[in-house]
Parts: structure tokens; C-alpha cells; sequence
């Protein structure tokens, strides 16, 4: 398998990874730790994809996708912080106030699971945030040691594949999922 990863600009893309099999269900769509809870709890069935298909358009991508030539296999959320919910949270702190972006959800379409996809995705994603002039880039992942974890709720990924990525801890949370915690690690893009 050969990755391209690439800013998720085409919409049909982003959809063939994030989105629903049904156009009406209220799905992430990867929104709700871009928008507001108040505005994620209002978006509903194809409002959720209308409002990502305005954020492909935008001058900054809402993330990265991974193709196995022309076929989308994977997404990476990627963005300023300041422009996400982790901006205002009471859970994850801010380690300094540098401008950083986050990556906060690496998702890998079944059938290409097991072959580099996330971590092709995490170097993407470090590589945009660079090319956008981030100071740094940060993470969220589950501190799982050897637990492991459902796909579904892997989303935030482990920390094993961002020390692989030389991203290095910088604190621990209040946040935990599937009653794993979660810590913050970053990499320095200067």
C-alpha cells in the first residue's frame, strides 16, 4: 500500500470516511470538538455534512486524509486550538500559551486497518500543521499501556503511535475515556 495523505478538501472524501451510510443520521461528523456544544447539539442529519462540506471550502482544511491511490482511507481532525472546543477545556489543559493546533481524532476505514494508515495519517497531519506555521502541535490520546481498546472509541488515539511520531508528553488530564485516561502530548514544529 502506497499512502498519499493530502488536506481534506474534497467533501465526497471526507464523506467516504467520516460520514453516514445514511445521508438523515446525526452522526460526528467529526464536529464536536470543532464547534461549540451548543451549535454540534443542533446540527443534525444532513445539517452535520452541510457544515463540513463549508469547512473543505474554507482556507484551512478541516483535517487530512490518507489515500491509497484514489481511494480515502483515513482521516485526521487537525486545527488551531484555539479554533476547537479544546480551546475552552476544563479537562484538558493548556501546557503554555503557544498557539498550537491539535489533532484530536485519527479514523481508519475497515479493511485498511494494520497497515500504517494512522501513523501515515499523524505524520500528515504534523506536516500540514507545519506548513500552516504551527509553533507546535499537540495530542490527546489514550495512555492505554498494553490495554487494548475498541476501534470505536480508539478515535483519539494511543500514545504509543505519537511517541512512534516523536510527539513527548507534556501533562496529564482530567479526561478519561473508555475508563482510560487521556494526556496531552506535543511536538515541537520550530
Amino acid at each position: 500500500m502506497t499512502l498519499d495523505v493530502r488536506p481534506a478538501t474534497v467533501f465526497d472524501d471526507v464523506r467516504a470516511v467520516i460520514g453516514p451510510k445514511s445521508p438523515d443520521a446525526t452522526v460526528c461528523w467529526c464536529l464536536s470538538h470543532r464547534v461549540p456544544s451548543k451549535v454540534d447539539h443542533t446540527l443534525k442529519g444532513q445539517e452535520r455534512g452541510a457544515y463540513v462540506a463549508e469547512l473543505c471550502r474554507a482556507e484551512v482544511a478541516p483535517g487530512v486524509l490518507a489515500y491509497d491511490g484514489d481511494v480515502p482511507v483515513g482521516w485526521a481532525a487537525v486545527a488551531p486550538r484555539a479554533q476547537t472546543s479544546y480551546a475552552r477545556s476544563r479537562v484538558i489543559p493548556h501546557v503554555d500559551d503557544l498557539p498550537v493546533w491539535s489533532l484530536w481524532c485519527v479514523r481508519v476505514r475497515p479493511g485498511h486497518r494494520k497497515k500504517g494508515v494512522s501513523h501515515a495519517l499523524i505524520e500528515g497531519a504534523v506536516a500540514y500543521a507545519r506548513e500552516r506555521g504551527a509553533p507546535a502541535i499537540e495530542a490527546y490520546p489514550l495512555d492505554n499501556g498494553e490495554a487494548r481498546v475498541d476501534t470505536t472509541m480508539a478515535y483519539v488515539g494511543m500514545r504509543r503511535n505519537f511517541e512512534r511520531a516523536g510527539f513527548t508528553f507534556a501533562a496529564g488530564t482530567k479526561s478519561k475515556l473508555v475508563g482510560l485516561p487521556r494526556i496531552v502530548m506535543r511536538l515541537d514544529l520550530r
